[in-house]
């Protein structure tokens, strides 16, 4: 049976020689032999013209081999097939067996859409491939491409760039290590490190999978995709960007960095726009305030930052919780001016301050725009203090009044005085044993507090105060609780990864998905589908 299938296999390959065509000469001036020099080959000089298959080699000189069926030109070489291209070269060899011809010297191939220029090139012209082992460069009407070594699949119209491939027109520079590269539409799919630099306002991207639209200057990249600008880099795990209408929509691990206000925002979903200097964050958002040695986060289920730089404002909705080592807060919105450093909170708002629970209508507090540090802080109508005693969880200081204003020192609560109305209540204890002694109940128009290592050091009363102090055993039970007073601890983020616990079921609505980012997404899968499902075919190598 093994020799039967040998013999028609030597058969096939018998039969398959048999039908190689020769090469035909069409014209020569002159047509000669010389066996000592070029044994087995006729000469020809002079206006030389050959054919083989659908092609023609012209030259000025040539070696014929007849029986090796190899064709050696020299001078003025122009290899045509049909009218798919033309070719140049100073020198050529054609092996007709193989039909595959190798040009060098000044080689230049011309089709309908583009012009290939390089030093060396192979031509397969079975599988219709072409190969430039050395430095090449492509150009077509919107672009110009260069790469020290790569592969051109006529059929496709497509360039496989490799080693150092710049792609060049007059708004854009792509650099890459590997890309396709296709002529008919201008689009290039990238497959390693590569850079898009846009020669008009110096934004740069970044990105290692994905493909770049040339003629719209649409780009959409899948793997660690940055986007540079001058006063702001994007991360994403995937990442469209439209430079002409300046819109971009990035998804999963996303990370803003604002390089002039040392501000980061992170979520998994966000859009920006450029021309409106705008951009919204979804799906775990967080924004990132950086301080010297220490960093303000702030969560909800949208963070909105608008305006340039110098006016910048973050607007954070719903759900907002709020985590610094020293400061910690919650509210149903947020909106941090960032030009003023005014932050103010909506909505049953509540603060954090070491040992404090700030509570009010409403909440500001102010950032030093210098030192970038905590410096004041505003709480306005029914404003309310409490801190848990020391040792009894039952028993709580209390501060209340109509307003409050602090005063932040190294980010620490320093100083508050409360405005209207003001109330006081504190268990004083031995400082040396810690006993329970009295307790003071105090009412004023205004009183001023002095904090040093979160607590109360010294009281201040402002015009007429009613006040008594009284033995533990003897206080009112009644009055151990200010009106209003809610004790929240269990709603305070404690450490960072607090702030995405959400305090109830919230509906998300559905995100709408952008037509033109579904589009783009479509492109490239269709593009990675078919090379994965093509067998990579090895490039043609210089024997």
């Amino acid at each position: 049976m093994k020799r039967v299938f040998l013999f028609f296999s030597l058969l096939a390959i018998l039969s398959t020689t048999a039908q190689t065509k020769k090469i035909k000469i069409l014209s020569s001036e002159l047509s000669t032999a010389d066996e000592k020099n070029y044994p087995g080959a006729t000469i020809l000089i002079g206006n030389v013209k050959v054919a083989h298959e659908g092609a023609t080699l012209d030259c000025k000189r040539a070696l014929l081999y007849r029986e090796k069926n190899i064709f050696k030109a020299v001078g003025e070489v122009v290899i045509e097939q049909g009218d798919s291209i033309i070719q140049y070269s100073d020198y050529a060899n054609y092996d007709a067996n193989t039909k595959i011809a190798k040009s060098w010297g000044n080689v230049e191939v011309n089709d309908k859409e583009m012009k290939l220029s390089t030093d060396t090139l192979y031509f397969n012209r079975t599988e219709q491939v072409l190969f430039y082992p050395s430095k090449g460069v492509i150009k077509d009407k919107k672009n110009t491409l260069t790469s020290n070594k790569g592969t051109y699949y006529l059929q496709d119209k497509k360039f496989t760039a490799k080693t150092k491939v710049n792609v060049v027109n007059p708004e854009n520079i792509l650099n890459s290590d590997h890309l396709d590269y296709y002529t008919s539409t201008n689009l290039a799919y990238i497959y390693g490190p590569s850079t898009v630099f846009n020669l008009k306002d110096s934004t740069k991207i970044y990105a290692e999978k994905g493909f770049f639209d040339t003629n719209r200057d649409v780009s959409y990249f899948v793997k660690n995709a940055k986007l540079f600008s001058k006063d702001k880099t994007v991360e994403a795990d995937s990442l469209y960007y439209d430079k002409k209408r300046g819109f971009a929509s990035a998804t999963n691990r996303i990370k803003v960095i604002d390089t002039i206000q040392k501000l980061v925002v992170k979520g998994n979903y966000a859009e920006i726009f450029e021309l409106q200097d705008s951009l919204f964050i979804i799906k775990k958002p967080v924004a990132i305030s950086i301080f010297e040695k220490d960093s303000l986060y702030i969560h909800g289920d949208t963070i909105l930052v608008t305006g340039k730089p110098e006016k910048r404002i973050i607007r954070t909705y719903h759900n907002v919780k709020i985590f610094k080592e020293n400061l910690q807060g919650k509210c149903d919105s947020i909106h941090t001016n960032q030009a003023t450093g005014l932050t103010q909170m909506f909505v049953d708002p509540i603060l954090w301050s070491g040992k404090s629970q700030i509570t009010g209508d409403s909440i500001l507090f102010k950032t030093n725009k210098t030192t970038n540090e905590l410096d004041s802080l505003k709480v306005l109508r029914n404003s309310f203090i409490i801190q848990k005693d020391s040792l009894d969880p039952n028993n709580f200081n209390q501060i209340k009044g109509r307003n409050m204003y602090g005063k932040f020192k190294d980010n620490d609560l320093r100083t508050m005085l409360v405005k209207g109305n003001a109330e006081s209540l504190y268990y004083n204890r031995n400082e040396d044993t810690q006993k329970l002694e009295t307790i003071t109940k105090e009412i004023a128009s205004d009183i001023e507090f002095t904090f040093e290592n979160n607590e109360v050091i010294q009281t201040k009363y402002f015009k007429e105060t009613e006040g008594k102090t009284y033995p533990p055993s003897q206080f009112p039970e009644e009055d151990r609780k200010f009106r209003g007073f809610v004790w929240r601890e269990d709603e305070q983020p404690k450490t960072m990864e607090d702030i995405f616990i959400k305090d109830k079921n919230v509906a998300k609505k559905p995100r709408k998905k952008l037509q033109e980012v579904e589009n783009a997404k479509a492109i490239l899968n269709s593009e990675l589908n078919k090379k994965n499902k093509k067998k990579s075919k090895p490039d043609l190598e210089e024997e």
